[in-house]
């Protein structure tokens, strides 16, 4: 197989493209996809100050040098989730990764909050994934309000949105419905969220890291296993397989078609957000996810 740009052996085939690049031609096609994505959607210029959550996974590295390569101003931030084992070594690529490449960077400390996930995990008896994601956000959304960045990017790649909105449907959960997207408005207390790499699947992240030769953390979480939205990921790899293109059709006829109607109900419902009594951030009740959170944190300390 030859690549499509210049017709020299092809390195990386993309069945969903029917097609194929050398090296040189996919990191084109890749920094292509970023920037039109970046375009398309009015993310940020190179004039906002934008700020990419680091796991220290292939896919938010990859985000980071990409953004960095096209001329954004791009601060990195990574949450430490005081996982032993699991978060030093995230942390140690991160921190790598920047400093190697002269990227700017930002750390916070969960246990520093008194909100380490092993000790969430032992208090909160309920899924620990949801409730770690609630947390994250919540501090990605509060750096980013407080540092004044434009945006906020994460580093989710197609084959996530898709088993995010696979899951939503199925669930036919209206409000998720109504606001996944590549691009959401900074508004009721929440700072922009925007998805740079959402055409982009997570093979094609992968060959980025590699080709570019970003070294990053690997492992899975220790307390992911079991979470549906594996699950979802290995049903929707087994119809792309059998069916290339469909994710991108499945996850592009949903921002045309779907998300429109969904959006618009959800207006109609006159759901609002008011400040949590304690820290200030968006929540409908008194009290946010994440300071609930940390009231059952503290009680569990003390009994």
């Amino acid at each position: 197989m030859k690549c499509r740009r210049c017709k020299v052996p092809a390195e990386v085939a993309l069945p969903s493209h029917n097609t194929a690049f050398c090296r040189d031609c996919f990191l084109v096609y890749f920094s292509r996809q970023v920037e039109n994505a970046v375009r398309r959607h009015a993310m940020f210029t190179r004039k906002d100050r934008v700020l990419v959550a680091l796991s220290g996974g292939k896919d938010s590295l990859s985000l980071m040098l990409q953004l960095s390569d096209l001329g954004f101003d791009v601060t990195g931030l990574h949450v430490d989730l005081g996982i032993p084992k699991s978060s030093e070594s995230a942390r140690a690529k991160v921190e790598g990764f920047c400093a190697d490449r002269g990227l700017k960077l930002q750390v916070k400390e969960l246990a520093a909050e008194g909100l380490a996930i092993p000790l969430v995990k032992a208090a909160v008896h309920r899924p620990v994934c949801s409730i770690c994601g609630k947390i994250k956000r919540h501090f990605f959304n509060k750096v980013a309000l407080e540092g004044g960045f434009t945006a906020l990017a994460t580093g989710h790649n197609l084959d996530d949105e898709v088993a995010r909105l696979f899951a939503n449907t199925l669930r036919w959960d209206q409000g998720y419905l109504g606001d996944q997207g590549p691009c959401l408005p900074d508004e009721s207390g929440f700072a922009r969220k925007v998805k740079p790499l959402y055409r982009l699947s997570e093979f094609e992240t992968a060959a980025f890291a590699f080709l570019r030769g970003i070294e990053h953390h690997k492992d899975a979480c220790p307390y992911s296993p079991g979470a549906s939205f594996t699950g979802h990921k290995r049903l929707w790899n087994d119809l792309e397989w059998k069916s290339p293109g469909s994710k991108v059709s499945f996850y592009e006829g949903f921002l045309e078609r779907g998300r429109p109607a969904f959006a618009a109900q959800e207006r109609e419902s006159g759901f609002t957000l008011t400040p949590c009594a304690k820290c200030g951030s968006p929540t409908s009740q008194e009290l946010c996810g994440v300071c609930r959170v940390r009231l059952a944190v503290e009680a569990f300390g003390k009994g």
